[in-house]
């Protein structure tokens, strides 16, 4: 009895987990295919100087749930960011939450379609780490942060 109690408990077990781990794969709505790979786009995550004096940056974010790069640092002034959505399902946004910077950054890109590429402008001027969100899918971490060199 206590074998097959413990061979039940163990299947209850394994049942949970491919549950759990196909409400996890199924938020892309693909029925819990792995997403195929995407390729970064040219130049993400490299700061450039644009020649009416903006500091530049491009992110990419696709179906992994990562912005790529998750991390660039910027001197303190006028930054552009584009953000393209790189994603074959997903949808993401790019915000600023309150509370997680120096100084709050209201520019967002609030919905970004799969394919879509947009851009927000905005200064800095307090040094520091700015976190920044898809709030989408902030608790899979998507998340990452600007640094304001000081």
């Amino acid at each position: 009895m206590t074998g097959e109690r413990n061979r039940r408990r163990g299947g209850g077990l394994v049942l949970g987990a491919v549950l759990t781990a196909g409400l996890l794969a199924g938020c892309g709505g693909d029925g819990g295919a792995t997403p195929p790979a995407s390729t970064t786009v040219a130049g993400a995550g490299t700061v450039t100087t644009a020649s009416d004096g903006v500091q530049e940056v491009t992110l990419q974010t696709q179906d992994d749930y990562v912005f790529t790069p998750d991390h660039f640092t910027v001197a303190p002034g006028k930054v552009r960011v584009t953000v393209v959505n790189a994603a074959k399902q997903l949808t993401h946004n790019f915000t600023f939450p309150s509370g997680k910077g120096p100084a709050p950054i209201a520019e967002d890109i609030p919905l970004l379609a799969p394919g879509e590429k947009r851009t927000i402008e905005f200064s800095v001027e307090q040094p520091g780490d700015y976190q920044f969100v898809c709030s989408f899918h902030t608790q899979l971490g998507q998340v990452g942060t600007m640094t304001v060199s000081g």
